[in-house]
């Protein structure tokens, strides 16, 4: 889609300001960064069930909430910074998502251990090619593929929590493990 401002774009952002910048200067490009791989995994987390949007407008809450999403503040979080959480207006005050953000902060630093970096494991599942829908093959955009069930298997394998295949994938699209940008888009890489 040609937006307002004459530039080709995937259709998914619209006209809305937040997902047009987010489309523009974030979505599906690459990301090596530990923390924000981290920070991803458990937006896309808390993501479950409500709009990208919701989380969007909340990110810098839940950054302010998660110590900017350092896995080693967040990994010795209790019941006193819980319960902070749960109070927390500014973020989706989810126990589940809240208590499933400090596992995973506790299996992160385990993953680092094993391999070095949060990134040297992630970006060990980028696909080699395109991968059709797992489900549907016929959807033009996939919501999950077999890299994403394997690596959701494997998180969860490793005790990680809200890790289900779409979750992965989306956050595959975001940190630019696959390039889901649409034909035309400006921002496709392939």
């Amino acid at each position: 889609m040609t937006g307002a401002d004459g530039r080709t774009r995937c259709a998914w952002p619209g006209e809305l300001a937040d997902y047009v910048a987010y489309h523009d200067d974030e979505w599906g490009q690459p990301v090596h960064d530990d923390r924000r791989l981290f920070e991803k995994l458990c937006l896309e987390g808390f993501q479950s069930g409500l709009s990208w949007l919701t989380i969007l407008r909340k990110r810098e809450n839940f950054r302010d909430a998660f110590a900017d999403f350092d896995p080693e503040v967040v990994a010795d979080y209790g019941q006193r910074e819980i319960k902070r959480l749960l109070d927390n207006a500014g973020i989706i005050r989810h126990r589940g998502k809240i208590e499933a953000t400090i596992n995973n902060a506790n299996r992160a630093l385990d993953l680092i251990d094993e391999c070095g970096s949060l990134d040297t494991y992630l970006w060990s599942w980028q696909p080699t090619e395109r991968e059709p829908d797992a489900k549907d093959p016929s959807l033009d955009v996939p919501a999950l593929t077999a890299t994403s069930v394997a690596l959701s298997k494997d998180l969860k394998k490793r005790g990680w929590k809200f890790v289900g295949p779409t979750t992965v994938y989306a956050f595959m699209q975001a940190m630019g493990l696959v390039d889901d940008h649409a034909e035309g888009c400006e921002w496709r890489r392939t």
